[in-house]
């Protein structure tokens, strides 16, 4: 077994702030991948689809998890994936990592499509493909050790003899914070939350992978140990050149961990671009929606009408509505909308957008606001 790949560029600490006040913005947001260096895992057009069965087994809708989605995630970049609750964020990690298949598309990883991949040729490609759940308690065996944890990815990849595989634990454990001799024989439950996702994030590091896919990694930890995990993964990220695909639907924290941020609405996706600048001008109604709604600790700043900039509640998955989906909760809808499906449209330098009415004209202008009309949404 090798070492750790030695380090690579410098660590960008996240400071522990405000749920609603993003801290500062790391300089220099990576491109999009077509401008910088080949991708490391690129969605083409990826559909996941799931029949419901009513009682007896009578099909009874089929769910739009995920509508054709592309993105491309760079050799050491963050990209940052966001949306609403229902928006298929999950959906779309587990379909790359082929947990479950996706119903059509290609993933490219590595150069391989693994949607074609089968049997141990999966199984091997998955080994640089890791992922950090969302809830560090449930994605651990409570009966297991914290050194059994951590080791359980080696032993089934066959990895080195037991001496090797114990001294990789010790590693790992003390990468990402904890001493072996003080936490490898505890259980899960002895833990705390943010200690038990650092043994998640050990367990996904043990193999070295070239990409680590976080599923909401630290919505369910409070505001410290938030900062301590976000700090931890840029650590992570220039010690071990890793990639992320970093999910959340907090676009406070988002901003302070990716290069780039895609967002997500009802299994599609509406907006890409460098972090910095979908935040500092967004151009889809939904991510400036999105924005609005991250709260200000200011009691002297504007307040902030939430039901201009969205209403309602998200639409069915099983019936979508047709052409644009958020036309149904969009203020600038127009019958246009209802009509024809928009496309990803790039208006500004790696910054896409999929929107009839965009918050900013092709030639740079600010978009005149359009009234919504009631027919056709």
């Amino acid at each position: 077994m090798g070492l750790l790949v030695p380090l690579r560029g410098r660590e960008r600490p996240v400071t522990a702030t405000n749920q609603g006040q993003p801290g500062p913005t790391p300089p220099g947001p990576a491109g999009p991948p077509d401008q910088g260096p080949p991708a490391l895992l690129e969605a083409r057009d990826v559909v996941q689809q799931f029949v419901v069965r009513a009682h007896g087994g009578v099909k009874g809708g089929i769910v739009h998890a995920v509508s054709g989605v592309c993105l491309a995630v760079s050799q050491g970049e963050t990209l940052g994936v966001v949306g609403e609750t229902g928006s298929g964020k999950s959906t779309l990690a587990r379909s790359l990592l082929q947990a479950p298949r996706p119903v059509s598309g290609e993933v490219l990883f590595q150069g391989a499509d693994l949607v074609k991949l089968r049997g141990r040729q999966l199984l091997k490609a998955r080994r640089h493909l890791q992922m950090v759940f969302q809830d560090p308690f449930g994605s651990l065996d409570p009966q297991w050790r914290v050194s059994e944890i951590v080791e359980e990815p080696l032993i089934a990849y066959q990895m080195g003899n037991r001496g090797t595989r114990r001294r990789r634990v010790g590693e790992v454990l003390e990468l990402v914070g904890l001493d072996p001799a003080s936490y490898g024989t505890r259980r899960p439950r002895e833990l705390s939350g943010g200690q038990c996702q650092r043994v998640a994030i050990a367990r996904a590091v043990a193999l070295s992978p070239a990409l680590l896919i976080c599923d909401e990694a630290v919505s369910s930890l409070d505001v410290l140990i938030q900062a301590q995990v976000l700090n931890l993964f840029e650590r992570l990220r220039a010690e071990l050149g890793l990639s992320y695909l970093f999910i959340a639907h907090d676009l406070a924290l988002v901003k302070q961990v990716s290069d780039r941020v895609a967002v997500m609405y009802l299994g599609k996706l509406c907006e890409v671009g460098p972090a910095e600048s979908i935040y500092r001008e967004p151009l889809h109604p939904y991510t400036w929606a999105l924005l609005q709604s991250i709260p200000s600790p200011d009691p002297l700043a504007p307040k902030i009408i939430t039901s201009a900039a969205i209403s309602g509640e998200p639409p069915s998955p099983i019936h979508p509505p047709s052409g644009c989906r958020f036309r149904t909760r969009c203020p600038r809808a127009q019958e246009r909308c209802a009509l024809e499906e928009p496309q990803m449209r790039p208006l500004g330098e790696g910054h896409s957008v999929a929107c009839h009415f965009p918050l900013r004209a092709a030639d740079g202008t600010q978009a005149p606001a359009v009234t919504a009309q009631a027919e056709g949404r």
